[in-house]
């Protein structure tokens, strides 16, 4: 078997795909059927969840470090895009989205961020694009407050303000 190449330690932030950021508060050491497992323990705070990861397994279920600070800004600089928004059935794109948000990748989420994102004096959205537009800003904003050392919702806020921005030269054509 090769050599785990990931390697976290007690206190780290972690990315793990499906539920965001997290961090490691243990490592272990268990035997689970007649086997000797090393396990990460990841605490997510928002969820209150604790997840215990065989250390064999973290890079195939896609966890990762924190993103780099170049992949950060591209994905910060993705909200300033024009949306992309598909003219498919709902639950097509929803579908897309919600695989962009478990991919674990900034950029992607970002996109889905860009794309959900209303502003005030827009349209409504329905109870799904607001669940799926929630669910992508808050997973971007967790990860941009554990890069940033600050709190979700002061990196929520920024998010916010980058999309209030951004919006309205996409729309203007719209109205005109």
């Amino acid at each position: 078997m090769a050599a785990n190449t990931l390697s976290f330690d007690v206190g780290d932030y972690v990315v793990y795909p499906k539920h965001g950021v997290g961090r490691v508060i243990e490592l272990q050491n268990e035997e689970i059927a007649g086997m000797q497992l090393e396990l990460y323990v990841l605490r997510f705070e928002k969820e209150r969840m604790t997840l215990r990861v065989p250390m064999n397994k973290a890079e195939g279920v896609g966890m990762r470090k924190l993103s780099s600070d170049k992949t950060l800004k591209e994905a910060l600089e993705t909200l300033k895009d024009k949306p992309k928004v598909k003219r498919s059935m709902w639950s097509r794109r929803a579908q897309e989205y919600e695989a962009k948000i478990n991919s674990g990748d900034l950029v992607s989420i970002a996109e889905v961020t860009r794309d959900l994102f209303r502003a005030d004096d827009q349209p409504e959205q329905s109870y799904s694009e607001r669940q799926i537009f929630e669910a992508a800003s808050s997973r971007l904003a967790r990860e941009l407050a554990a890069m940033e050392e600050t709190d979700e919702p002061t990196a929520l806020e920024k998010i916010l303000e980058i999309l209030n921005i951004a919006a309205p030269q996409y729309y203007e054509d719209k109205e005109a």
